[in-house]
Protein backbone atom coordinates (compact mmCIF):
# COMPACT_ATOMS: atom_id res chain seq x y z
CA UNK A 1 0.00 0.00 0.00
CA UNK A 2 2.93 2.63 0.88
CA UNK A 3 4.63 1.65 -2.39
CA UNK A 4 1.47 2.10 -4.24
CA UNK A 5 0.90 5.52 -2.60
CA UNK A 6 4.96 6.45 -3.16
CA UNK A 7 4.33 5.76 -6.57
CA UNK A 8 1.49 7.77 -7.39
CA UNK A 9 2.53 11.20 -5.65
CA UNK A 10 6.01 10.59 -7.79
CA UNK A 11 3.86 9.95 -10.87
CA UNK A 12 1.53 13.01 -9.63
CA UNK A 13 4.97 15.23 -8.92
CA UNK A 14 6.46 14.45 -12.65
CA UNK A 15 3.09 14.78 -14.21
CA UNK A 16 3.01 18.43 -12.54
CA UNK A 17 6.79 19.34 -13.18
CA UNK A 18 6.32 18.45 -16.86
CA UNK A 19 2.94 20.65 -17.09
CA UNK A 20 4.70 23.41 -15.58
CA UNK A 21 8.12 23.53 -17.29
CA UNK A 22 7.77 21.82 -20.84
CA UNK A 23 5.74 24.57 -22.63
CA UNK A 24 9.09 26.89 -21.94
CA UNK A 25 11.53 27.84 -24.22
CA UNK A 26 14.29 29.92 -25.21
CA UNK A 27 13.53 30.85 -28.92
CA UNK A 28 13.73 34.52 -29.60
CA UNK A 29 12.70 35.57 -33.09
CA UNK A 30 12.73 38.87 -35.28
CA UNK A 31 10.82 39.94 -38.09
CA UNK A 32 13.52 42.03 -40.56
CA UNK A 33 13.84 43.54 -44.03
CA UNK A 34 10.40 44.57 -44.65
CA UNK A 35 10.06 48.48 -44.08
CA UNK A 36 14.41 49.66 -43.71
CA UNK A 37 17.24 49.46 -46.84
CA UNK A 38 19.12 49.97 -43.90
CA UNK A 39 19.04 47.78 -41.37
CA UNK A 40 21.72 44.62 -40.95
CA UNK A 41 21.57 41.04 -39.57
CA UNK A 42 25.25 42.27 -37.09
CA UNK A 43 23.08 45.45 -36.02
CA UNK A 44 20.71 43.20 -33.93
CA UNK A 45 22.29 42.03 -30.71
CA UNK A 46 22.17 38.27 -30.10
CA UNK A 47 22.66 36.48 -26.80
CA UNK A 48 24.19 33.15 -27.20
CA UNK A 49 22.41 31.64 -24.23
CA UNK A 50 19.05 32.07 -26.83
CA UNK A 51 17.83 30.18 -30.23
CA UNK A 52 17.86 32.83 -32.47
CA UNK A 53 15.68 33.12 -35.78
CA UNK A 54 15.86 35.92 -37.92
CA UNK A 55 12.85 36.17 -40.16
CA UNK A 56 13.07 37.84 -43.53
CA UNK A 57 10.13 39.78 -44.34
CA UNK A 58 8.80 38.98 -47.08
CA UNK A 59 8.59 36.10 -49.88
CA UNK A 60 5.35 36.85 -51.95
CA UNK A 61 3.64 34.64 -54.80
CA UNK A 62 3.31 37.50 -56.99
CA UNK A 63 4.96 39.33 -59.70
CA UNK A 64 7.46 42.01 -58.93
CA UNK A 65 5.82 44.72 -61.27
CA UNK A 66 5.80 47.81 -58.63
CA UNK A 67 2.73 49.70 -60.63
CA UNK A 68 0.51 46.13 -61.30
CA UNK A 69 1.83 43.26 -59.04
CA UNK A 70 -0.58 40.42 -59.62
CA UNK A 71 -0.29 36.60 -58.40
CA UNK A 72 1.73 33.95 -59.71
CA UNK A 73 0.37 30.64 -58.46
CA UNK A 74 3.29 29.79 -56.24
CA UNK A 75 6.29 31.23 -57.94
CA UNK A 76 7.67 33.04 -55.32
CA UNK A 77 9.92 35.99 -55.42
CA UNK A 78 11.73 38.14 -52.74
CA UNK A 79 9.92 41.39 -51.45
CA UNK A 80 12.87 42.09 -48.76
CA UNK A 81 15.07 44.51 -48.62
CA UNK A 82 18.16 42.26 -49.62
CA UNK A 83 20.42 45.84 -49.50
CA UNK A 84 22.60 44.09 -46.65
CA UNK A 85 20.34 41.02 -46.17
CA UNK A 86 21.71 38.70 -49.04
CA UNK A 87 23.32 35.36 -49.31
CA UNK A 88 26.61 36.78 -47.94
CA UNK A 89 25.12 38.54 -44.83
CA UNK A 90 23.16 35.40 -43.99
CA UNK A 91 25.96 33.24 -44.05
CA UNK A 92 28.32 35.47 -42.21
CA UNK A 93 25.55 35.72 -39.44
CA UNK A 94 25.57 32.00 -39.01
CA UNK A 95 28.89 31.54 -38.91
CA UNK A 96 29.51 34.37 -36.13
CA UNK A 97 26.31 32.85 -34.09
CA UNK A 98 26.39 29.06 -33.73
CA UNK A 99 22.54 29.75 -32.11
CA UNK A 100 21.25 31.83 -35.09
CA UNK A 101 19.20 30.44 -37.90
CA UNK A 102 17.06 32.43 -40.81
CA UNK A 103 14.03 31.58 -42.39
CA UNK A 104 11.56 33.36 -44.76
CA UNK A 105 7.79 34.96 -44.16
CA UNK A 106 5.74 33.88 -47.10
CA UNK A 107 2.68 36.18 -47.74
CA UNK A 108 2.46 39.59 -45.46
CA UNK A 109 -0.18 41.96 -45.49
CA UNK A 110 0.82 43.85 -48.95
CA UNK A 111 2.49 43.93 -52.13
CA UNK A 112 3.17 47.04 -53.24
CA UNK A 113 0.14 49.12 -52.57
CA UNK A 114 -2.53 46.22 -52.88
CA UNK A 115 -3.08 43.45 -50.64
CA UNK A 116 -1.39 40.45 -51.34
CA UNK A 117 -3.99 38.20 -51.64
CA UNK A 118 -3.20 34.00 -51.14
CA UNK A 119 -4.87 32.57 -54.52
CA UNK A 120 -3.76 29.26 -55.60
CA UNK A 121 -5.22 28.42 -59.16
CA UNK A 122 -5.41 24.77 -58.12
CA UNK A 123 -3.77 22.95 -54.57
CA UNK A 124 -1.64 20.38 -57.08
CA UNK A 125 -0.37 23.37 -59.54
CA UNK A 126 0.45 25.87 -56.60
CA UNK A 127 1.90 23.10 -54.78
CA UNK A 128 4.22 22.04 -57.37
CA UNK A 129 5.31 25.69 -58.59
CA UNK A 130 5.46 26.97 -54.37
CA UNK A 131 7.93 23.77 -54.14
CA UNK A 132 10.08 24.23 -56.53
CA UNK A 133 10.45 28.01 -56.32
CA UNK A 134 10.78 28.35 -52.67
CA UNK A 135 13.67 25.27 -53.24
CA UNK A 136 15.77 27.19 -55.27
CA UNK A 137 15.20 30.50 -52.73
CA UNK A 138 15.82 28.27 -49.80
CA UNK A 139 19.17 27.37 -51.44
CA UNK A 140 20.24 30.02 -53.00
CA UNK A 141 19.78 32.43 -49.86
CA UNK A 142 20.74 29.21 -47.06
CA UNK A 143 17.53 29.74 -45.04
CA UNK A 144 16.59 27.48 -42.96
CA UNK A 145 12.62 27.57 -42.53
CA UNK A 146 9.47 29.00 -43.56
CA UNK A 147 6.54 31.53 -41.92
CA UNK A 148 2.99 31.90 -43.05
CA UNK A 149 1.74 34.92 -43.19
CA UNK A 150 -0.89 35.25 -45.42
CA UNK A 151 -3.84 37.83 -44.27
CA UNK A 152 -5.83 37.81 -47.32
CA UNK A 153 -7.80 34.89 -49.43
CA UNK A 154 -9.51 34.24 -52.32
CA UNK A 155 -9.24 30.26 -51.74
CA UNK A 156 -12.08 28.75 -49.07
CA UNK A 157 -9.80 27.28 -45.61
CA UNK A 158 -9.66 23.60 -47.03
CA UNK A 159 -7.67 24.94 -49.98
CA UNK A 160 -5.49 27.06 -47.75
CA UNK A 161 -4.57 24.45 -45.72
CA UNK A 162 -3.62 21.72 -48.04
CA UNK A 163 -1.71 24.40 -49.95
CA UNK A 164 0.32 24.75 -47.00
CA UNK A 165 0.51 22.07 -45.51
CA UNK A 166 1.80 20.15 -48.25
CA UNK A 167 4.29 22.78 -49.11
CA UNK A 168 5.42 22.58 -45.64
CA UNK A 169 5.44 18.47 -45.78
CA UNK A 170 7.18 18.22 -48.97
CA UNK A 171 10.01 20.94 -47.96
CA UNK A 172 10.21 19.15 -44.76
CA UNK A 173 10.55 15.85 -46.45
CA UNK A 174 13.36 16.62 -48.42
CA UNK A 175 15.26 18.26 -45.85
CA UNK A 176 15.10 22.11 -47.57
CA UNK A 177 13.48 23.08 -43.84
CA UNK A 178 13.91 22.46 -40.53
CA UNK A 179 11.04 24.55 -39.02
CA UNK A 180 8.08 25.94 -40.36
CA UNK A 181 6.16 28.40 -38.04
CA UNK A 182 2.41 30.19 -38.64
CA UNK A 183 1.58 33.82 -38.20
CA UNK A 184 -2.39 34.21 -37.65
CA UNK A 185 -4.22 36.96 -35.73
CA UNK A 186 -7.51 37.18 -34.23
CA UNK A 187 -9.85 38.26 -37.24
CA UNK A 188 -12.57 35.71 -38.25
CA UNK A 189 -11.40 34.82 -42.26
CA UNK A 190 -7.72 34.48 -40.75
CA UNK A 191 -8.64 32.29 -38.03
CA UNK A 192 -10.62 30.00 -39.84
CA UNK A 193 -8.17 29.80 -43.02
CA UNK A 194 -5.11 29.00 -39.97
CA UNK A 195 -7.45 26.72 -38.07
CA UNK A 196 -8.35 24.66 -40.59
CA UNK A 197 -4.12 24.75 -41.63
CA UNK A 198 -3.63 23.81 -37.64
CA UNK A 199 -6.43 20.70 -37.68
CA UNK A 200 -4.80 18.87 -40.50
CA UNK A 201 -1.70 19.76 -40.61
CA UNK A 202 -0.69 20.93 -37.49
CA UNK A 203 2.21 18.15 -36.67
CA UNK A 204 4.54 19.39 -39.18
CA UNK A 205 4.28 23.05 -38.14
CA UNK A 206 6.99 23.73 -35.17
CA UNK A 207 5.90 27.97 -33.63
CA UNK A 208 3.26 29.93 -33.99
CA UNK A 209 4.21 33.43 -33.82
CA UNK A 210 0.67 34.64 -32.81
CA UNK A 211 0.17 38.57 -33.42
CA UNK A 212 -1.11 39.84 -30.44
CA UNK A 213 0.10 43.45 -31.46
CA UNK A 214 -3.04 43.71 -33.76
CA UNK A 215 -5.92 43.53 -30.87
CA UNK A 216 -6.22 46.95 -29.40
CA UNK A 217 -3.95 48.20 -26.71
CA UNK A 218 -4.91 45.77 -23.61
CA UNK A 219 -3.35 45.13 -20.20
CA UNK A 220 -1.25 42.29 -18.66
CA UNK A 221 -4.12 40.57 -17.55
CA UNK A 222 -5.83 40.75 -21.08
CA UNK A 223 -2.71 39.74 -22.77
CA UNK A 224 -2.76 36.85 -20.25
CA UNK A 225 -6.04 35.73 -20.97
CA UNK A 226 -5.59 36.56 -24.89
CA UNK A 227 -2.82 33.94 -24.62
CA UNK A 228 -4.28 31.20 -23.27
CA UNK A 229 -7.26 31.84 -25.07
CA UNK A 230 -5.08 30.97 -28.41
CA UNK A 231 -2.93 28.33 -26.89
CA UNK A 232 -6.12 26.80 -26.48
CA UNK A 233 -6.88 27.21 -30.20
CA UNK A 234 -3.77 25.97 -31.22
CA UNK A 235 -3.83 23.02 -28.82
CA UNK A 236 -0.51 21.36 -28.38
CA UNK A 237 1.43 24.33 -30.18
CA UNK A 238 4.55 26.06 -29.02
CA UNK A 239 3.49 29.55 -28.88
CA UNK A 240 5.14 32.35 -28.72
CA UNK A 241 4.42 35.97 -27.15
CA UNK A 242 4.86 38.78 -29.64
CA UNK A 243 5.07 42.75 -29.66
CA UNK A 244 5.35 45.70 -32.35
CA UNK A 245 8.29 47.39 -31.49
CA UNK A 246 7.62 50.31 -33.10
CA UNK A 247 4.44 51.00 -31.19
CA UNK A 248 0.87 49.96 -31.81
CA UNK A 249 -1.82 47.27 -30.49
CA UNK A 250 -1.50 44.13 -27.95
CA UNK A 251 0.91 45.06 -25.27
CA UNK A 252 3.73 47.22 -25.64
CA UNK A 253 7.28 46.16 -24.02
CA UNK A 254 7.14 49.62 -21.84
CA UNK A 255 3.31 48.75 -20.96
CA UNK A 256 3.67 45.33 -19.34
CA UNK A 257 4.88 42.94 -22.15
CA UNK A 258 7.70 41.95 -20.24
CA UNK A 259 6.02 41.03 -16.76
CA UNK A 260 2.91 39.03 -18.66
CA UNK A 261 5.48 37.24 -20.26
CA UNK A 262 7.23 36.54 -16.63
CA UNK A 263 4.13 35.26 -15.38
CA UNK A 264 3.36 33.06 -18.58
CA UNK A 265 7.06 31.77 -18.14
CA UNK A 266 6.22 30.92 -14.70
CA UNK A 267 3.34 28.73 -15.28
CA UNK A 268 5.51 26.93 -18.46
CA UNK A 269 3.60 28.30 -21.05
CA UNK A 270 5.85 31.13 -22.45
CA UNK A 271 6.90 29.39 -26.04
CA UNK A 272 9.31 32.12 -26.82
CA UNK A 273 9.24 36.03 -27.95
CA UNK A 274 9.12 37.49 -31.38
CA UNK A 275 9.38 40.89 -32.44
CA UNK A 276 7.88 42.67 -35.52
CA UNK A 277 10.75 44.14 -36.41
CA UNK A 278 14.15 44.87 -36.25
CA UNK A 279 13.56 47.72 -38.90
CA UNK A 280 11.83 49.98 -36.36
CA UNK A 281 14.06 48.90 -33.52
CA UNK A 282 16.57 50.82 -34.81
CA UNK A 283 14.94 53.70 -33.45
CA UNK A 284 15.25 52.60 -29.93
CA UNK A 285 18.63 50.73 -30.01
CA UNK A 286 17.45 47.24 -29.87
CA UNK A 287 16.69 47.62 -25.96
CA UNK A 288 13.49 45.41 -26.58
CA UNK A 289 15.34 42.73 -28.22
CA UNK A 290 17.76 42.70 -24.92
CA UNK A 291 15.28 42.84 -22.72
CA UNK A 292 13.96 39.89 -24.42
CA UNK A 293 16.82 37.99 -24.86
CA UNK A 294 17.65 38.40 -21.21
CA UNK A 295 14.48 37.04 -20.27
CA UNK A 296 14.10 33.80 -22.15
CA UNK A 297 17.70 33.33 -21.10
CA UNK A 298 17.45 33.37 -17.79
CA UNK A 299 14.23 31.18 -17.53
Amino acid sequence: MTFCYSTLLVILFVHFFSTCNAANSNLFREYIGAESASVKLSDVPINSQVEFHFILAFAIDYTTNNNHPSPTNGEFNVFWETNHLGPAKIASIKDHHANVKVGVSLGGDSVGKDKAFFAPKSINSWVKIAVSSLTSMIKHYNLDGIDIDYEHFKSNPEIFAECIGQLITELKKSGTISFASIAPYDDGVVQNHYLALWRKYGNVIDYVNFQFYAYDKIGVSQFVSHFNEQASNYGGGQILAGFESGGGGGLGPDNGFFQACQELQGKGKLGGIFVWSADESTKSGFKYEKASQDLLASG
